[in-house]
């Protein structure tokens, strides 16, 4: 299940609440929860429902209860009471909890994350592709400098994966704000953005960097820092082949997704999003992997959530004219693909048979692949098979 799908789940529920009486809220607020619902996005960008920031709350958290709760004339915590009685009805939906002043804690069943799965590989490499900047004209102009070139061609791509229209111009060397700024030029085309990029040079030719950080390791030390951040460029950190170096870790975790599928071909082993991924659930029970306790089920669910909330992530990244968004998604992937790895192995292990949860969690690590190799693709960065 993918935000934008339980997006529309979520605003489903609250007019279905509606409908029985047992919320009051305006047609005109309604109305606007249908609109995001019915985007390209299924509102995903304004946050109908969200990743979590922290674990142990859901794979997806939803304040729309906050948003609603003063238009009903109802506490928060109410209408959140309503919509999680509701919403644990739904199918794909495994659990819901109220936290806090009013946010629903949504856990997906197992079935809905083979669904998420099954999407990403169907989608490969168009996956995190989408048409939230439709009918959008950026018009990007930038200061010189070899970070400023390149922010300018990341922008463009990134917003051209989302549907919208760039054209880049240099700016010609003229003084430009230190942030990056946007505003519409009106008229005829209202749709058109005019965006200047402004950046904080590393101090050094563009040359300089890929000669002593070769061009993976200069695109990626000059993307990952923000905008108004100085970028760190000692071939020391971006260089080192350890789990300190952000770069190591993202690049080394596509790689060994590329392993794991060559080696479980070997074993005549596929991926196979439909699988069960509970050992218990396996028809074979002597061949089934070793028992997954509730951490690694934990370390599954946050690497899925992750993966469902890439193609927002791309589309803020764009909209901000923010590399540095995808920069910090495709390492939380990384890391959370490694916590996955560790805690239920995707292939058998010295005399244990392959059995079809190997296929759910190899079907698992490959959508984990897919996206790494997405975004380095859009950041303009390789993607190793062999690290």
């Amino acid at each position: 299940m993918t935000p934008a799908q339980l997006s529309r789940t979520v605003v489903h529920v609250v007019r279905s609440a509606v409908q029985a009486g047992e919320l009051s809220v305006p047609a005109d607020d309604l109305a606007s929860l249908d609109a995001e619902a019915g985007g390209a996005d299924g509102g995903a960008r304004r946050g109908i429902v969200r990743v979590p920031p922290r674990p142990g709350c859901g794979d997806f958290a939803s304040h729309v209860a906050l948003r609603l709760a003063a238009a009903s004339g109802q506490a928060p915590r109410e209408v959140a009471e309503v919509l999680r009685r509701r919403l644990v009805e739904q199918p794909g939906i495994e659990r819901v909890e109220v936290a806090g002043p009013g946010f629903v804690n949504i856990t997906v069943a197992a079935g809905a994350h083979a669904g998420l799965v099954r999407e990403v590989l169907a989608q490969g490499a168009a996956y995190g592709q989408g048409e939230g900047l439709v009918g959008t004209r950026l018009r990007l102009r930038y200061q010189d400098g070899p970070r400023a070139a390149l922010f300018a061609e990341v922008v463009a791509r990134l917003a051209t994966a989302c549907g919208g229209e760039v054209d880049v111009l240099p700016n010609g060397g003229g003084a430009a704000p230190l942030a990056a700024t946007s505003a519409p030029t009106g008229g005829a085309e209202a749709a058109t953005e005019t965006v200047v990029l402004s950046v904080r040079e590393p101090g050094r030719t563009l040359g300089e960097l890929v000669e002593s950080l070769g061009r993976d390791g200069a695109r990626w030390a000059l993307l990952s820092a923000a905008a108004h951040d100085v970028p760190r460029c000692d071939p020391a950190e971006v260089l080192a082949q350890r789990e300190s170096n952000p770069l190591f870790r993202v690049r080394y975790a596509h790689a060994r997704v590329r392993a794991l599928l060559r080696n479980g071909r070997d074993l005549g082993v596929e991926p196979d999003p439909d699988g069960p991924f509970d050992p218990d659930a396996d028809a074979n029970a002597d061949a089934a992997p070793h028992a997954v306790d509730d951490s690694a089920a934990r370390a599954r669910g946050a690497l899925l959530a992750l993966l469902a909330d890439y193609p927002r992530v791309v589309e803020a990244a764009a909209r901000r004219h923010a590399p540095d968004r995808l920069v910090r998604e495709l390492t939380a992937v990384a890391d959370a693909f490694f916590r996955f790895h560790d805690g239920c192995a995707p292939l058998s292990r010295g005399e244990e048979k392959p059995s079809a949860a190997h296929r759910a969690r190899l079907a698992t690590a490959e959508a984990a692949g897919t996206v790494l190799a997405n975004g380095l693709n859009l950041l303009g960065i390789s993607a190793p098979a062999h690290l």
